[in-house]
């Protein structure tokens, strides 16, 4: 079986709660191993996807997310490896003989400036400045702080250069694994409520939203350039129970408000007469070592 991981380091990433996650499983996917119909919504880096698609039959998969530089990275590794793998090959090469200055310069005017020039036509395929902008992006994720994905106001990538001795801008056998497996997915670029989902199925339905922030300084929810505020997660718990009816298998992450106010039951109110489980996750991104710790977090599901 073709084994793939994240090629991008993303906020909120899910590698570190995978144990758990499957734990939670529906019990006859656990049992069989095989999936007939796998969706992710809020995909991000994912961990998660790409771990089932590792370790699981998974007959077909649908991945989403509103980013949409993300997205035609996963198309640009789907239907252009080896040509995103040769521009890839490129920019290291230049990179890793740079001194620290010399970086630092690359960084702001080989990288991130063009990515943020270079503007893409997303509906029509253009294999030049698809590949250039994924190439740009994978570039810019290896070398830039914390590995952060951020936007200002102008929807232009924003984070500083981060400082790596001998970052990894190119890994080979991944993105041609990450290719195979995603020959029989679905990618899309769209609002997570006009997935269109086959009557005649049943689909395991992993949702992974930007989490409700604990804190006004804890928000990652900027990854693009909109919020996503407590109106947008009622919205979600809407759709969550209309899949629901629909006989779906549904799974959830979020934050634990009670991480900070014991009082807050926002999300057992949302989510009343669904499971709902707490678990540790680990916190890698962050500006500050001291919040990299464990922190609980809630798991939902319908079954």
């Amino acid at each position: 079986m073709i084994k793939a991981r994240p090629f991008l380091k993303w906020a909120g990433g899910k590698r570190q709660l995978l144990n758990e996650l499957e734990a939670n499983f529906p019990p006859h996917i656990l049992e069989t191993k095989e999936i007939d119909l796998y969706i992710e919504p809020f995909v991000g880096g994912g961990a998660l996807f790409f771990y089932l698609l590792s370790n699981y039959s998974v007959k077909k998969s649908i991945i989403n997310d509103i980013n949409q530089d993300l997205m035609l990275t996963y198309k640009v590794i789907k239907l252009f490896p080896e040509e995103l793998i040769k521009r890839l090959e490129v920019i290291q090469t230049e990179y890793l003989k740079l001194n620290t200055e010399k970086r630092k310069e690359y960084f702001y005017n080989k990288l991130r400036e063009p990515y943020n020039k270079l503007k893409i036509n997303y509906k029509k395929k253009d294999k030049k400045s698809w590949v250039e902008k994924s190439a740009l992006l994978i570039a810019i994720n290896k070398t830039c702080f914390n590995g952060l994905y951020r936007q200002n106001s102008k929807g232009e990538f924003n984070v500083p250069v981060g400082r790596y001795k001998n970052p990894k801008i190119l890994d080979e056998e991944n993105l041609r694994n990450v290719s195979k497996l995603l020959q029989n997915t679905n990618i899309l670029c769209s609002s997570y409520d006009t997935i269109g989902i086959p009557d005649d199925k049943k689909a395991f339905i992993y949702f992974d939203p930007p989490y409700r922030p604990l804190s006004i300084t804890s928000s990652f929810t900027k990854y693009s350039k909109g919020d996503f505020d407590d109106n947008d997660q009622k919205e979600l718990a809407k759709y969550f129970r209309k899949l629901d009816k629909d006989s779906h298998y549904l799974l959830l992450s979020n934050s634990n408000p009670k991480s900070t106010n014991l009082k807050d039951d926002f999300f057992e109110k949302l989510y009343k007469g669904f499971s709902i489980n707490t678990v540790l996750a680990k916190r890698y991104i962050n500006s500050k070592s001291n919040g990299r710790g464990e922190i609980s977090e809630l798991l939902i599901k319908n079954y």
